[in-house]
């Protein structure tokens, strides 16, 4: 069984791809080679800024606007809560690999 390439997965899972693409800054950052500095420093602001105080208030009207449409019924609720769950990984990513991390030290 061969196993697709990235780019047939980015297109399949785009949810998938941008959160890889939020999880790059973090492996950057671990290593420093000579000359990094304004590449590790770009993508540190990249990744304050997309889970910064910006992103918390954009998440937090989606996920209002989302709620208020699944109550009135313009909203399939499985779609609605998709968007719901995805902000909460998005920001609990961290959580979620250190304590996956943490498991697998243990184990």
């Amino acid at each position: 069984m061969r196993l697709p390439s990235f780019p047939s997965l980015a297109r399949r899972f785009p949810a998938l791809a941008a959160l890889l693409a939020l999880l790059i800054p973090s492996a950057a950052m671990a290593q420093d080679p000579a000359g990094s500095g304004p590449i590790v420093s770009a993508l540190a602001w990249m990744q304050n800024t997309l889970l910064g105080s910006v992103a918390t208030a954009v998440a937090v009207m989606a996920v209002a606007a989302v709620g208020f449409m699944m109550l009135t019924g313009r909203m399939n609720w499985r779609f609605g809560a998709t968007v719901i769950i995805g902000c909460f990984i998005l920001f609990g990513a961290a959580s979620i690999v250190g304590g996956i991390q943490s498991a697998a030290a243990v184990g």
